[in-house]
Protein backbone atom coordinates (compact mmCIF):
# COMPACT_ATOMS: atom_id res chain seq x y z
CA UNK A 1 0.00 0.00 0.00
CA UNK A 2 1.62 3.28 -1.08
CA UNK A 3 2.25 6.01 1.44
CA UNK A 4 -0.31 8.79 1.58
CA UNK A 5 0.75 12.40 0.91
CA UNK A 6 0.12 13.13 4.60
CA UNK A 7 2.55 10.42 5.70
CA UNK A 8 5.20 11.63 3.25
CA UNK A 9 4.76 15.14 4.63
CA UNK A 10 5.27 13.81 8.17
CA UNK A 11 8.44 11.99 7.06
CA UNK A 12 9.77 15.21 5.56
CA UNK A 13 9.08 17.12 8.78
CA UNK A 14 10.89 14.47 10.84
CA UNK A 15 13.84 14.54 8.46
CA UNK A 16 13.89 18.33 8.84
CA UNK A 17 14.03 17.84 12.62
CA UNK A 18 17.01 15.52 12.19
CA UNK A 19 18.74 17.96 9.87
CA UNK A 20 18.09 21.22 11.68
CA UNK A 21 17.95 19.95 15.26
CA UNK A 22 20.59 17.22 15.29
CA UNK A 23 22.78 18.23 12.37
CA UNK A 24 22.15 15.11 10.30
CA UNK A 25 23.85 15.29 6.92
CA UNK A 26 21.98 12.33 5.42
CA UNK A 27 18.53 10.92 6.25
CA UNK A 28 16.31 8.53 4.31
CA UNK A 29 12.95 6.98 5.24
CA UNK A 30 12.20 3.65 3.57
CA UNK A 31 8.99 1.62 3.52
CA UNK A 32 8.80 -2.15 3.05
CA UNK A 33 6.59 -3.66 0.37
CA UNK A 34 5.45 -6.45 2.72
CA UNK A 35 5.52 -6.06 6.52
CA UNK A 36 5.54 -9.86 6.93
CA UNK A 37 8.55 -10.52 4.68
CA UNK A 38 11.23 -9.45 7.17
CA UNK A 39 14.70 -9.13 5.69
CA UNK A 40 13.46 -10.30 2.27
CA UNK A 41 11.18 -7.31 1.78
CA UNK A 42 11.93 -4.67 -0.82
CA UNK A 43 12.56 -1.12 0.35
CA UNK A 44 11.10 1.99 -1.23
CA UNK A 45 12.42 5.44 -0.23
CA UNK A 46 9.64 7.99 0.41
CA UNK A 47 11.54 11.00 1.83
CA UNK A 48 15.19 12.01 2.13
CA UNK A 49 17.70 14.74 2.87
CA UNK A 50 19.29 15.84 0.69
CA UNK A 51 16.22 15.46 -1.54
CA UNK A 52 18.13 13.75 -4.34
CA UNK A 53 18.99 10.92 -1.95
CA UNK A 54 15.46 9.58 -2.41
CA UNK A 55 16.58 8.41 -5.87
CA UNK A 56 19.81 6.79 -4.70
CA UNK A 57 20.03 3.02 -4.60
CA UNK A 58 20.54 1.09 -1.37
CA UNK A 59 24.02 0.13 -2.55
CA UNK A 60 24.88 3.79 -3.09
CA UNK A 61 23.64 4.67 0.40
CA UNK A 62 25.63 1.82 1.90
CA UNK A 63 28.84 2.90 0.18
CA UNK A 64 28.35 6.45 1.40
CA UNK A 65 27.85 5.22 4.93
CA UNK A 66 30.80 2.85 4.88
CA UNK A 67 33.14 5.07 2.88
CA UNK A 68 34.09 2.07 0.75
CA UNK A 69 35.21 2.37 -2.90
CA UNK A 70 32.55 2.47 -5.61
CA UNK A 71 33.49 -0.96 -6.87
CA UNK A 72 33.02 -2.72 -3.55
CA UNK A 73 30.37 -5.44 -3.96
CA UNK A 74 27.48 -5.22 -1.52
CA UNK A 75 24.73 -7.82 -1.01
CA UNK A 76 21.16 -6.74 -1.91
CA UNK A 77 18.79 -5.57 0.87
CA UNK A 78 21.70 -5.24 3.28
CA UNK A 79 20.12 -2.19 4.91
CA UNK A 80 17.13 -4.20 6.06
CA UNK A 81 19.23 -7.20 7.06
CA UNK A 82 21.58 -5.02 9.12
CA UNK A 83 18.64 -3.31 10.79
CA UNK A 84 17.15 -6.68 11.79
CA UNK A 85 20.47 -7.83 13.18
CA UNK A 86 21.44 -4.60 14.91
CA UNK A 87 19.27 -1.48 15.25
CA UNK A 88 22.17 0.96 14.73
CA UNK A 89 25.59 1.18 13.15
CA UNK A 90 28.40 1.93 15.54
CA UNK A 91 30.02 5.38 15.40
CA UNK A 92 33.41 5.99 13.87
CA UNK A 93 35.80 6.24 16.91
CA UNK A 94 38.06 8.60 14.95
CA UNK A 95 35.36 11.28 14.87
CA UNK A 96 35.12 14.31 17.13
CA UNK A 97 32.13 14.33 19.52
CA UNK A 98 29.69 17.20 19.63
CA UNK A 99 31.04 19.70 22.17
CA UNK A 100 27.71 20.27 23.89
CA UNK A 101 27.23 16.59 24.67
CA UNK A 102 29.05 14.09 26.74
CA UNK A 103 30.86 11.77 24.35
CA UNK A 104 29.53 8.24 24.39
CA UNK A 105 31.67 5.51 25.77
CA UNK A 106 33.96 3.95 23.21
CA UNK A 107 32.76 0.41 22.45
CA UNK A 108 35.04 -2.39 23.45
CA UNK A 109 36.15 -4.02 20.20
CA UNK A 110 36.44 -7.38 21.98
CA UNK A 111 32.74 -7.32 22.77
CA UNK A 112 31.65 -7.08 19.11
CA UNK A 113 30.59 -10.21 17.32
CA UNK A 114 32.11 -11.15 14.01
CA UNK A 115 28.77 -10.44 12.32
CA UNK A 116 28.72 -6.84 13.59
CA UNK A 117 32.05 -5.15 12.75
CA UNK A 118 32.59 -1.50 13.61
CA UNK A 119 31.86 0.93 10.78
CA UNK A 120 34.81 1.81 8.65
CA UNK A 121 36.02 5.40 8.63
CA UNK A 122 34.27 7.31 5.88
CA UNK A 123 32.44 10.45 4.95
CA UNK A 124 30.02 10.17 7.88
CA UNK A 125 31.30 9.95 11.44
CA UNK A 126 28.17 8.27 12.79
CA UNK A 127 25.48 6.30 11.07
CA UNK A 128 22.24 4.94 12.52
CA UNK A 129 19.83 2.52 10.87
CA UNK A 130 16.62 1.99 12.82
CA UNK A 131 13.73 -0.27 11.81
CA UNK A 132 10.18 1.12 11.82
CA UNK A 133 8.62 -1.64 13.86
CA UNK A 134 5.20 -1.94 15.45
CA UNK A 135 3.82 -5.11 17.03
CA UNK A 136 6.61 -7.14 15.48
CA UNK A 137 5.89 -5.89 11.97
CA UNK A 138 8.78 -4.20 10.18
CA UNK A 139 7.21 -1.46 8.09
CA UNK A 140 10.34 0.38 7.02
CA UNK A 141 13.68 1.88 7.97
CA UNK A 142 15.09 5.18 9.10
CA UNK A 143 18.66 5.72 7.91
CA UNK A 144 20.46 8.80 9.19
CA UNK A 145 24.05 9.93 9.57
CA UNK A 146 26.02 12.94 10.75
CA UNK A 147 29.52 14.15 9.78
CA UNK A 148 32.32 15.59 11.92
CA UNK A 149 30.48 14.85 15.17
CA UNK A 150 29.13 12.14 17.42
CA UNK A 151 25.61 11.94 18.79
CA UNK A 152 25.36 11.48 22.50
CA UNK A 153 22.75 9.42 24.30
CA UNK A 154 20.26 12.26 24.21
CA UNK A 155 20.51 12.68 20.43
CA UNK A 156 20.38 8.92 19.88
CA UNK A 157 17.23 8.80 22.01
CA UNK A 158 15.69 11.54 19.87
CA UNK A 159 16.49 9.57 16.70
CA UNK A 160 14.87 6.48 18.20
CA UNK A 161 11.83 8.55 19.14
CA UNK A 162 11.54 9.78 15.57
CA UNK A 163 11.71 6.19 14.30
CA UNK A 164 8.95 5.17 16.72
CA UNK A 165 6.84 8.13 15.62
CA UNK A 166 7.22 7.15 11.98
CA UNK A 167 6.35 3.51 12.74
CA UNK A 168 3.12 4.48 14.50
CA UNK A 169 2.31 7.02 11.80
CA UNK A 170 2.79 4.38 9.10
CA UNK A 171 0.44 2.04 10.94
CA UNK A 172 -2.21 4.76 11.24
CA UNK A 173 -1.67 5.68 7.59
CA UNK A 174 -2.31 2.10 6.49
CA UNK A 175 -5.35 1.79 8.73
CA UNK A 176 -6.72 5.07 7.39
CA UNK A 177 -6.27 3.94 3.80
CA UNK A 178 -7.90 0.59 4.52
CA UNK A 179 -10.80 2.37 6.24
CA UNK A 180 -11.28 4.57 3.18
CA UNK A 181 -11.05 1.54 0.91
CA UNK A 182 -13.59 -0.42 2.95
CA UNK A 183 -15.91 2.59 3.02
CA UNK A 184 -15.64 2.92 -0.74
CA UNK A 185 -16.35 -0.80 -1.22
CA UNK A 186 -19.35 -0.63 1.09
CA UNK A 187 -20.69 2.39 -0.77
CA UNK A 188 -20.32 0.56 -4.07
CA UNK A 189 -22.01 -2.50 -2.60
CA UNK A 190 -24.81 -0.39 -1.14
CA UNK A 191 -25.31 1.45 -4.41
CA UNK A 192 -25.50 -1.80 -6.39
CA UNK A 193 -27.89 -3.36 -3.90
CA UNK A 194 -29.99 -0.22 -4.04
CA UNK A 195 -30.11 -0.28 -7.84
CA UNK A 196 -31.09 -3.95 -7.90
CA UNK A 197 -33.80 -3.34 -5.32
CA UNK A 198 -35.11 -0.39 -7.32
CA UNK A 199 -35.17 -2.53 -10.45
CA UNK A 200 -37.04 -5.36 -8.74
CA UNK A 201 -39.58 -2.97 -7.26
CA UNK A 202 -40.15 -1.38 -10.64
CA UNK A 203 -40.63 -4.76 -12.30
CA UNK A 204 -43.02 -5.75 -9.53
CA UNK A 205 -45.36 -2.89 -10.42
CA UNK A 206 -46.13 -4.05 -13.96
CA UNK A 207 -47.48 -7.54 -13.19
CA UNK A 208 -49.26 -6.13 -10.13
CA UNK A 209 -51.05 -3.59 -12.32
CA UNK A 210 -52.05 -6.35 -14.73
CA UNK A 211 -53.37 -8.58 -11.92
CA UNK A 212 -55.33 -5.69 -10.45
CA UNK A 213 -56.83 -4.86 -13.87
CA UNK A 214 -57.77 -8.48 -14.57
CA UNK A 215 -59.43 -8.62 -11.15
CA UNK A 216 -61.51 -5.52 -11.89
CA UNK A 217 -62.58 -6.84 -15.29
CA UNK A 218 -63.51 -10.16 -13.76
CA UNK A 219 -65.47 -8.42 -11.04
CA UNK A 220 -67.52 -6.57 -13.67
CA UNK A 221 -68.44 -9.80 -15.42
CA UNK A 222 -69.42 -11.76 -12.34
CA UNK A 223 -73.01 -11.35 -11.18
CA UNK A 224 -73.60 -10.34 -7.56
CA UNK A 225 -75.20 -13.69 -6.77
CA UNK A 226 -72.30 -15.68 -8.31
CA UNK A 227 -70.27 -17.54 -5.67
CA UNK A 228 -67.09 -16.57 -7.53
CA UNK A 229 -67.70 -12.88 -6.96
CA UNK A 230 -65.95 -13.03 -3.57
CA UNK A 231 -62.91 -14.46 -5.32
CA UNK A 232 -62.82 -11.54 -7.77
CA UNK A 233 -63.35 -9.08 -4.95
CA UNK A 234 -60.48 -10.70 -3.06
CA UNK A 235 -58.15 -10.32 -6.08
CA UNK A 236 -58.93 -6.60 -6.35
CA UNK A 237 -58.72 -6.05 -2.60
CA UNK A 238 -55.36 -7.78 -2.18
CA UNK A 239 -53.99 -6.04 -5.31
CA UNK A 240 -54.92 -2.68 -3.80
CA UNK A 241 -53.24 -3.74 -0.56
CA UNK A 242 -50.06 -4.73 -2.40
CA UNK A 243 -49.99 -1.39 -4.20
CA UNK A 244 -50.32 0.43 -0.89
CA UNK A 245 -47.50 -1.65 0.62
CA UNK A 246 -45.37 -0.92 -2.44
CA UNK A 247 -45.86 2.83 -2.00
CA UNK A 248 -44.88 2.53 1.67
CA UNK A 249 -41.78 0.57 0.74
CA UNK A 250 -40.76 3.24 -1.78
CA UNK A 251 -41.01 5.86 0.93
CA UNK A 252 -39.11 3.71 3.42
CA UNK A 253 -36.04 3.07 1.29
CA UNK A 254 -35.91 6.67 -0.06
CA UNK A 255 -35.10 6.19 -3.71
CA UNK A 256 -33.03 9.39 -3.95
CA UNK A 257 -29.44 8.27 -4.84
CA UNK A 258 -28.07 11.64 -3.67
CA UNK A 259 -28.43 10.40 -0.11
CA UNK A 260 -25.34 8.24 -0.59
CA UNK A 261 -22.07 9.98 0.42
CA UNK A 262 -19.50 10.56 -2.26
CA UNK A 263 -16.88 7.82 -2.51
CA UNK A 264 -13.27 8.90 -2.29
CA UNK A 265 -11.80 9.05 -5.81
CA UNK A 266 -8.41 7.91 -4.49
CA UNK A 267 -8.77 4.34 -3.29
CA UNK A 268 -6.01 1.91 -2.33
CA UNK A 269 -5.07 -0.40 -5.18
CA UNK A 270 -6.92 -3.67 -5.60
CA UNK A 271 -3.72 -5.70 -5.28
CA UNK A 272 -3.42 -4.48 -1.70
CA UNK A 273 -6.79 -5.97 -0.86
CA UNK A 274 -5.80 -9.59 -0.46
CA UNK A 275 -2.91 -10.98 1.52
CA UNK A 276 -2.38 -14.60 2.50
CA UNK A 277 -5.74 -16.05 3.45
CA UNK A 278 -7.59 -13.06 1.97
CA UNK A 279 -7.01 -10.80 4.98
CA UNK A 280 -5.42 -7.34 5.23
CA UNK A 281 -1.86 -7.05 6.55
CA UNK A 282 -1.46 -8.11 10.18
CA UNK A 283 -0.74 -4.54 11.27
CA UNK A 284 -4.22 -3.56 10.05
CA UNK A 285 -7.75 -4.35 11.24
CA UNK A 286 -8.64 -7.95 10.49
CA UNK A 287 -12.23 -7.52 9.29
CA UNK A 288 -12.88 -8.77 5.80
CA UNK A 289 -13.23 -6.31 2.96
CA UNK A 290 -16.67 -6.52 1.29
CA UNK A 291 -16.68 -7.49 -2.35
CA UNK A 292 -18.85 -5.74 -4.88
CA UNK A 293 -21.81 -7.40 -6.54
CA UNK A 294 -21.52 -8.65 -10.07
CA UNK A 295 -23.76 -6.58 -12.34
CA UNK A 296 -26.94 -8.48 -13.17
CA UNK A 297 -30.19 -7.54 -14.79
CA UNK A 298 -33.54 -7.98 -13.08
CA UNK A 299 -34.14 -10.97 -15.36
CA UNK A 300 -31.05 -12.86 -14.15
CA UNK A 301 -28.29 -14.08 -16.44
CA UNK A 302 -28.75 -13.37 -20.13
CA UNK A 303 -29.54 -16.31 -22.42
CA UNK A 304 -29.15 -15.04 -25.97
CA UNK A 305 -31.11 -17.08 -28.48
CA UNK A 306 -33.27 -16.79 -31.59
CA UNK A 307 -36.57 -15.13 -30.67
CA UNK A 308 -39.92 -15.10 -32.44
CA UNK A 309 -41.15 -11.54 -31.87
CA UNK A 310 -44.79 -12.54 -32.26
CA UNK A 311 -44.45 -15.14 -29.50
CA UNK A 312 -42.59 -12.70 -27.28
CA UNK A 313 -45.20 -9.97 -27.71
CA UNK A 314 -48.37 -12.11 -27.45
CA UNK A 315 -48.63 -12.32 -23.62
CA UNK A 316 -47.72 -8.64 -23.29
CA UNK A 317 -50.49 -7.64 -25.69
CA UNK A 318 -52.97 -9.71 -23.70
CA UNK A 319 -52.18 -7.86 -20.47
CA UNK A 320 -51.91 -4.47 -22.19
CA UNK A 321 -55.29 -4.93 -23.87
CA UNK A 322 -56.97 -5.42 -20.52
CA UNK A 323 -55.27 -2.32 -19.08
CA UNK A 324 -56.14 -0.28 -22.18
CA UNK A 325 -59.78 -1.33 -21.93
CA UNK A 326 -59.93 -0.39 -18.26
CA UNK A 327 -58.42 3.05 -18.98
CA UNK A 328 -60.49 3.84 -22.05
CA UNK A 329 -57.63 3.50 -24.55
CA UNK A 330 -57.30 1.78 -27.91
CA UNK A 331 -54.44 -0.68 -28.36
CA UNK A 332 -53.53 -1.42 -31.98
CA UNK A 333 -51.12 -4.23 -32.87
CA UNK A 334 -49.50 -4.35 -36.31
CA UNK A 335 -47.21 -7.37 -36.61
CA UNK A 336 -46.70 -8.72 -40.14
CA UNK A 337 -46.72 -12.51 -40.49
CA UNK A 338 -43.47 -14.46 -40.83
CA UNK A 339 -41.28 -11.91 -39.07
CA UNK A 340 -37.60 -12.91 -39.06
CA UNK A 341 -36.25 -14.04 -35.72
CA UNK A 342 -34.05 -11.69 -33.70
CA UNK A 343 -31.16 -12.36 -31.31
CA UNK A 344 -31.91 -11.65 -27.67
CA UNK A 345 -33.00 -12.86 -24.27
CA UNK A 346 -36.73 -13.63 -24.05
CA UNK A 347 -37.34 -12.48 -20.49
CA UNK A 348 -35.21 -9.36 -20.88
CA UNK A 349 -36.96 -8.34 -24.11
CA UNK A 350 -40.36 -8.87 -22.51
CA UNK A 351 -39.30 -6.65 -19.60
CA UNK A 352 -38.22 -3.93 -22.02
CA UNK A 353 -41.41 -4.00 -24.09
CA UNK A 354 -43.52 -4.29 -20.94
CA UNK A 355 -41.90 -1.14 -19.53
CA UNK A 356 -42.46 0.79 -22.76
CA UNK A 357 -46.06 -0.39 -23.08
CA UNK A 358 -46.71 0.48 -19.44
CA UNK A 359 -45.38 4.02 -19.99
CA UNK A 360 -47.47 4.46 -23.14
CA UNK A 361 -50.64 3.29 -21.39
CA UNK A 362 -49.89 5.33 -18.29
CA UNK A 363 -49.22 8.68 -19.99
CA UNK A 364 -51.78 8.50 -22.79
CA UNK A 365 -55.03 10.22 -21.78
CA UNK A 366 -58.37 8.43 -22.02
CA UNK A 367 -59.56 8.13 -25.62
CA UNK A 368 -56.01 7.96 -26.95
CA UNK A 369 -54.29 5.30 -29.04
CA UNK A 370 -51.28 3.08 -28.29
CA UNK A 371 -49.78 1.27 -31.27
CA UNK A 372 -47.34 -1.65 -31.42
CA UNK A 373 -45.71 -1.99 -34.83
CA UNK A 374 -43.30 -4.66 -36.10
CA UNK A 375 -41.53 -5.48 -39.35
CA UNK A 376 -39.14 -2.49 -39.33
CA UNK A 377 -35.62 -3.21 -40.63
CA UNK A 378 -32.35 -1.35 -41.16
CA UNK A 379 -28.71 -2.00 -42.00
CA UNK A 380 -26.16 -0.82 -39.42
CA UNK A 381 -22.42 -1.52 -39.63
CA UNK A 382 -23.02 -4.40 -42.02
CA UNK A 383 -25.62 -5.99 -39.73
CA UNK A 384 -29.35 -6.29 -40.39
CA UNK A 385 -31.48 -5.23 -37.45
CA UNK A 386 -35.19 -5.40 -36.79
CA UNK A 387 -37.23 -3.08 -34.60
CA UNK A 388 -40.51 -3.24 -32.79
CA UNK A 389 -42.04 0.20 -32.19
CA UNK A 390 -44.41 1.43 -29.49
CA UNK A 391 -46.18 4.70 -30.22
CA UNK A 392 -48.72 6.70 -28.24
CA UNK A 393 -50.80 9.85 -28.53
CA UNK A 394 -49.76 11.23 -25.16
CA UNK A 395 -48.31 14.65 -24.33
CA UNK A 396 -44.85 13.80 -25.69
CA UNK A 397 -41.43 14.42 -24.20
CA UNK A 398 -39.87 17.90 -24.07
CA UNK A 399 -36.60 18.20 -25.99
CA UNK A 400 -34.93 19.47 -22.82
CA UNK A 401 -35.51 16.05 -21.20
CA UNK A 402 -33.91 14.02 -23.99
CA UNK A 403 -30.34 14.36 -22.69
CA UNK A 404 -31.22 12.72 -19.35
CA UNK A 405 -34.07 10.51 -20.52
CA UNK A 406 -32.33 7.20 -19.82
CA UNK A 407 -30.76 8.20 -16.50
CA UNK A 408 -31.87 6.35 -13.40
CA UNK A 409 -34.55 8.16 -11.37
CA UNK A 410 -34.91 10.94 -13.96
CA UNK A 411 -38.54 11.84 -14.68
CA UNK A 412 -38.16 15.30 -16.12
CA UNK A 413 -41.41 17.14 -16.66
CA UNK A 414 -43.38 14.11 -15.48
CA UNK A 415 -42.09 14.61 -11.94
CA UNK A 416 -44.35 17.68 -11.76
CA UNK A 417 -47.47 15.71 -12.70
CA UNK A 418 -49.84 13.53 -10.72
CA UNK A 419 -48.88 10.23 -12.32
CA UNK A 420 -46.59 8.29 -9.93
CA UNK A 421 -43.32 6.78 -11.10
CA UNK A 422 -39.70 6.14 -10.17
CA UNK A 423 -37.88 7.12 -13.37
CA UNK A 424 -36.39 3.62 -13.71
CA UNK A 425 -38.28 2.04 -16.60
CA UNK A 426 -36.30 3.60 -19.45
CA UNK A 427 -32.96 3.14 -17.65
CA UNK A 428 -33.69 -0.56 -17.14
CA UNK A 429 -34.86 -0.93 -20.74
CA UNK A 430 -31.71 0.65 -22.20
CA UNK A 431 -29.40 -1.46 -20.00
CA UNK A 432 -31.12 -4.68 -21.01
CA UNK A 433 -31.13 -3.84 -24.72
CA UNK A 434 -27.46 -2.83 -24.56
CA UNK A 435 -26.63 -6.24 -23.09
CA UNK A 436 -28.38 -7.79 -26.11
CA UNK A 437 -26.27 -5.67 -28.53
CA UNK A 438 -29.31 -3.61 -29.47
CA UNK A 439 -30.43 0.02 -29.31
CA UNK A 440 -33.46 2.06 -28.24
CA UNK A 441 -34.46 5.13 -30.24
CA UNK A 442 -36.98 7.70 -29.07
CA UNK A 443 -38.90 10.24 -31.14
CA UNK A 444 -41.17 12.96 -29.83
CA UNK A 445 -43.36 14.06 -31.55
CA UNK A 446 -44.04 10.50 -32.63
CA UNK A 447 -44.41 11.38 -36.33
CA UNK A 448 -40.66 12.17 -36.45
CA UNK A 449 -40.13 8.41 -36.49
CA UNK A 450 -41.62 8.25 -39.99
CA UNK A 451 -43.92 5.42 -38.95
CA UNK A 452 -47.12 7.47 -38.84
CA UNK A 453 -48.59 10.41 -40.69
CA UNK A 454 -48.01 13.90 -39.26
CA UNK A 455 -50.45 14.63 -36.46
CA UNK A 456 -51.46 17.48 -34.23
CA UNK A 457 -51.02 15.17 -31.26
CA UNK A 458 -47.40 15.11 -30.06
CA UNK A 459 -47.12 11.56 -28.82
CA UNK A 460 -43.93 9.54 -28.42
CA UNK A 461 -42.41 6.68 -30.40
CA UNK A 462 -39.88 4.18 -29.01
CA UNK A 463 -38.08 1.84 -31.40
CA UNK A 464 -36.33 -1.21 -29.95
CA UNK A 465 -33.67 -2.51 -32.34
CA UNK A 466 -32.15 -6.00 -32.14
CA UNK A 467 -29.94 -7.91 -34.60
CA UNK A 468 -31.74 -10.35 -36.85
CA UNK A 469 -30.87 -13.97 -36.19
CA UNK A 470 -28.68 -15.64 -38.80
CA UNK A 471 -28.80 -19.43 -39.11
CA UNK A 472 -24.96 -19.66 -38.99
CA UNK A 473 -25.06 -18.22 -35.44
CA UNK A 474 -26.55 -21.44 -34.05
Amino acid sequence: MPASPEFVLLCQSQIAALTQGLGAALSVVYLTDDPTAGGDADLTPVAAYPEEAVDWSQEQILRLLSGGPSGTPLPPRRLLADAERSPAYLPNPASTPRQSDRPPETPDPTSQSAAEPAAEPGLYSQKIVLPLVYEGMMMGLLVTACSDCLWGEQEQSQVEHIAQTLAIARLLDQRSQWAEFELHQRQVLQSQQRDQMDDLLHQFRNPLTAVRTFGKLLLRRVQPEDENRTVAEGIVRESDRLQDLLRQFDTLIDLDPASLPEASPASPPRDAEVRSGGSPPLALPSQAVPTSLEPRSVTGQMQIEALDLAAVVAPLVSSASAIAQERGLTLQTELPPDLPFVRGDRRALQEVLNNLLDNALKYTPSGGIVRLIGGIERELDGQTQQAIAILDTGPGIPKADFEHLFERHFRGVQSQGEIPGTGLGLAIARDLISQMQGEIQVFSPADESGLIEPSTLPGTAFLVWLPIHVASQD
